[in-house]
């Protein structure tokens, strides 16, 4: 029997600080409730999701801060490029993550944009904690001392 493929995912936005300054527990996916001119111009691969988290608002959970540039061709119909946008999850997972960020002290942080197999943009959701000054440095000190290692490892033979 032959392995199931791996998913093709076109990713569009990437938060690679992310895991950087937060210890990323969990992750899901969610959908995103996108204006059309969102979508075309999320498609040209331009969006950045760096300073961008997700939160509560009302009973729904909202991306905050996400950089979607405007589409060049839609003139008057354009978008705002830093509007809360919706995240389409079921309301048992929307309860569990605000209730982790109410109680517990997690953030909801996007990791990636990207569409799937069916051309629909989702977001990659991590639930972390904020790492402190000095986690962060031995996290740099362990990635060093493993490239060091590969290095040495492969020069020697």
């Amino acid at each position: 029997m032959a392995p199931k493929p791996e998913p093709s995912r076109r990713i569009v936005a990437d938060n690679r600080a992310a895991r950087y300054h937060y210890t990323i527990e969990d992750t899901l996916e969610a959908g995103i409730a996108l204006t059309g001119t969102e979508v075309k111009s999320l498609r040209g691969g331009k969006a950045t999701i760096g300073e961008a988290y997700a939160g509560p608002s009302g009973n729904d959970l909202m991306l905050f801060n996400a950089y979607i540039p405007e589409y060049l061709e839609a003139n008057r119909f354009n978008h705002d490029t830093k509007r809360p946008r919706r995240l389409l999850l079921h309301r048992r997972q929307i309860d569990k993550l605000i209730g982790a960020t109410q109680r517990q002290g997690y953030t909801v942080v996007p990791l990636k944009i990207y569409f799937n197999d069916k051309g629909r943009a989702k977001v990659e959701l991590g639930l972390g904690k904020g790492k402190q000054a000095h986690d962060k440095r031995e996290a740099s000190k362990e990635r060093d001392w493993q490239r060091d290692r590969a290095r040495l490892l492969r020069d020697r033979g």
